[in-house]
């Protein structure tokens, strides 16, 4: 039988080429810790290190320095360093209405503290007026922290509206690209960020594991470290460094990942970001246009320009039954679920029954799309008949 990857919007596969090798290289010939040794192999580490934040500052179009992007675990410990390091009690923040549970845990666990949120509205395809979030703002607002692209639907938030309403009222905008880093060109100085926060093994097309947090000098100085500990560096101290990126860099790194990362991201930029999001919105198309024949709901957008190439369906029976349907009988690789994005679902009116998700990457082919169209078909034809 064959086998189906639609599932880019958890974790992309295939990785890109070259990403395994780069890691094995790393454990079978560098070895080495960087900030802890001045021989060959930690100084070829920390080279790559080095190069790393560069590939990243480069893609990014961030200009603030490569001492201020940060290597993290992935997209959620970037959030949680970007809310609990930022925010305090009495503290105000706006969040659209399609947020995942990364930033939606942190901030619930912080209304305990009292830190407060408002949602920004979106309509039931997940889209968003960016003059909405007028009203919101308080006095106290202090930070308004988005998600790029929903990662139930795709529904791309209107990022550039935005950042000048924020930057006019002088409220840091922080950006949640789990969902566009790799699929939709970011421009870091542009948009006037003060956080831009990534996962290395989506879009990225590197291992799990590995993320980015690029921050803003000035909002670098006003976030505090929530986690301490050795770095390498002014050892002579038990006080944290106050110089990036050590102060936001404690303990050792993931070292074999962000080799890997390396690798991925020359990929991605030999492809080029616009190649790939034109690769992805073509299949996006050709599947959109395959489901719109079926007896089924399609959740978000229909406009290419308005998202990624993330796609839910409702079904006209058991969504998680579909699902597994898709994998045993025809191969297809999907997810089923609320995608740690209950409110999401609420405003898309797919709450609690949730969604069956179809997410393209670069390895995505036009049989690929085709044939899991003629699955869903298949399936859908059996609705109502005792088989589901």
């Amino acid at each position: 039988m064959q086998s189906i990857y639609l599932d880019n919007g958890a974790t992309s596969f295939p990785k890109a080429p070259g990403v395994g090798e780069a890691m094995a290289r790393y454990i079978n010939e560098i070895g080495a810790n960087v900030n802890r040794g001045t021989y060959k192999q930690a100084s070829e580490a920390a080279m790559t290190v080095l190069d790393t934040r560069t590939a990243l500052a480069t893609l990014f179009s961030f200009g603030g320095g490569e001492d201020h992007v940060l290597f993290t675990p992935g997209a959620t410990a970037g959030l949680n360093l970007l809310l609990q390091g930022y925010l305090h009690e009495g503290d105000h923040v706006i969040v659209s209405s399609l947020e995942h549970n990364a930033v939606m845990r942190p901030l619930v666990a912080l209304a305990k503290r009292g830190v407060s949120f408002s949602r920004i509205p979106a309509d039931e395809n997940g889209l968003t007026d960016a003059r909405d979030i007028l009203p919101l703002f308080q006095p106290n607002t202090r930070l308004v922290l988005l998600s790029h692209a929903s990662n139930v639907c795709g529904a791309l938030f209107p990022l550039e509206e935005t950042a000048a309403i924020c930057a006019e009222r002088g409220v840091p905008l922080a950006v949640d690209a789990a969902q566009t880093a790799g699929h939709y060109p970011i421009d870091f100085d542009a948009l006037h960020l003060a956080a831009l926060c990534v996962p290395g093994h989506k879009g990225l097309l590197g291992p799990q594991g590995v993320g980015a947090l690029l921050l803003e000098k000035r909002f670098a100085k006003a976030l505090a470290p929530i986690v301490t500990g050795g770095t390498g560096s002014a050892s002579d101290s038990e006080l944290q460094p106050d110089y990036m990126p050590d102060r936001f860099e404690s303990g050792t790194q993931n070292l074999p990942g962000i080799f890997g990362l390396q690798s991925a991201l020359a990929f991605v930029a030999a492809r080029g970001v616009e190649a790939l999001r034109a690769h992805e919105m073509a299949l996006t198309k050709r599947m959109l246009g395959g489901l719109q024949a079926l007896p089924l709901r399609v959740v978000g957008p229909t406009a290419l320009e308005s998202r990624v190439g993330v796609i839910s369906i409702d079904m006209p029976m058991d969504n998680a039954t579909a699902a597994y349907r898709l994998e045993s009988e025809y191969g297809v690789m999907t997810r089923c679920g609320l995608h740690c994005a209950p409110n999401a679902h609420k405003t898309l009116h797919t709450f609690p029954q949730g969604t069956v998700r179809l997410s393209l990457g670069y390895a995505t082919s036009e049989a690929d799309v085709s044939a899991a169209i003629e699955a869903l078909g298949a399936i859908c034809a059996t609705a109502g008949q005792g088989r589901i």
